[in-house]
């Protein structure tokens, strides 16, 4: 068994330390605590003592949330409210909002900056009985000194992400499958060399987008030099730039790629442009793809293909684990939504 964490000193002993020493997940430990109906006989005795050595007692604040008292679902953004021609944050918030209003719940957006300020800012207001659970749209839970939002004991939901490892519950899409899926596409249209425009180095999103491309390049038989990426820098917000910057990059290899495949539709956006600008056809020359399925793409000419990504969908998924753990059930660790490709007239 894992040795239980020590609390820290002056620290009131949490939920995660009992579910330690019980030997349990802090699940478990929450709904023996608050609705031990739920909880076979052994593992609430076995709660019970872990919680009466640690002196564990849940206050009045986190009963009433665990009840559902509060109605209020924290929403936690990750950080800058510009999402250029995305529209995935807006749309993620309609479904979960739409559910969420139907089941008599309200949200509480906080944006998560990674300021440790802000950061504790959350972590109280979520400990203060003032939601009753939280889905978290960025790569991580907020965390100051090692707690972290999960640590509560509160419900809690990520979508976008996948931070099961995490024993969050997680709503993804199939990234690298429907990558791998796109660039197959190109591949049998006769495209051999491409141009991957990345997005920030080592974020979620591009780990599993890149290696869906390298997949495909690897399972048609293709040399690992038919694939060029461009250098991850900045952040999904400064995608425009990222774009004009890889048709830069684009307008100088030879030979040129025949299709680019790229991050974001701001990025595939802006490139698109400058090839124009510059009197590349589009997708004869060169084929675009994008990924996020803006709408503002099809007002382009030609109009941008594009990975759809259903986030609509997605926030609904995200909302209904949510109300399920709130009624003390069982949800699945990982739940993915494929996403579609949305051919149009760039590729």
């Amino acid at each position: 068994m894992k040795k239980p964490t020590p609390p820290v000193s002056g620290a009131a002993p949490n939920m995660k330390q009992v579910a330690e020493a019980a030997g349990v997940a802090v699940s478990t430990v929450s709904r023996a605590l608050t609705n031990p109906g739920r909880v076979n006989e052994k593992t609430r005795t076995r709660v019970a003592e872990a919680a009466r050595k640690l002196g564990y007692t849940p206050n009045a604040a986190a009963r009433s949330l665990r009840m559902g008292k509060s109605k209020t679902i924290m929403i936690v953004l990750p950080g800058a409210l510009y999402y250029g021609a995305s529209q995935i944050i807006p749309l993620a918030l309609a479904g979960i909002d739409g559910l969420l209003a139907r089941n008599g719940f309200k949200i509480l957006i906080a944006n998560l900056d990674r300021e440790e300020a802000t950061e504790q800012h959350i972590i109280n207001l979520a400990g203060s009985g003032t939601v009753d659970g939280a889905i978290v749209l960025s790569s991580a839970p907020p965390s100051v000194g090692g707690r972290s939002l999960k640590d509560l004991g509160l419900p809690v939901v990520a979508m976008l992400h996948d931070i099961s490892d995490q024993g969050v519950p997680s709503v993804i899409t199939n990234e690298h499958q429907i990558m791998c899926a796109a660039t197959e596409l190109l591949i049998a249209e006769g495209h051999r060399q491409f141009l991957y425009v990345a997005g920030p180095d080592g974020v979620y999103h591009e780990v599993h987008r890149y290696a869906g491309i390298r997949e495909a390049i690897a399972r048609h038989g293709l040399p690992e030099s038919a694939l060029t990426r461009t250098e991850g820098v900045g952040a999904y917000q400064e995608g425009f730039n990222i774009g004009f910057a890889a048709a830069e990059q684009l307008l100088a290899m030879a030979p040129r790629p025949t299709a680019a495949l790229c991050c974001s539709d701001d990025a595939a956006l802006a490139l698109l442009k400058r090839l124009l600008d510059e009197g590349i056809e589009v997708p004869s020359e060169v084929a675009v793809m994008g990924f996020d399925g803006a709408a503002v793409g099809a007002l382009f000419r030609p109009a941008l293909s594009t990975i759809e990504q259903p986030a609509t969908e997605m926030g609904t998924r995200a909302a209904a684990l949510l109300l399920e753990m709130l009624a003390g059930e069982e949800v699945p660790p990982v739940t993915v939504v494929d996403s579609t490709i949305l051919r149009r007239g760039s590729a």
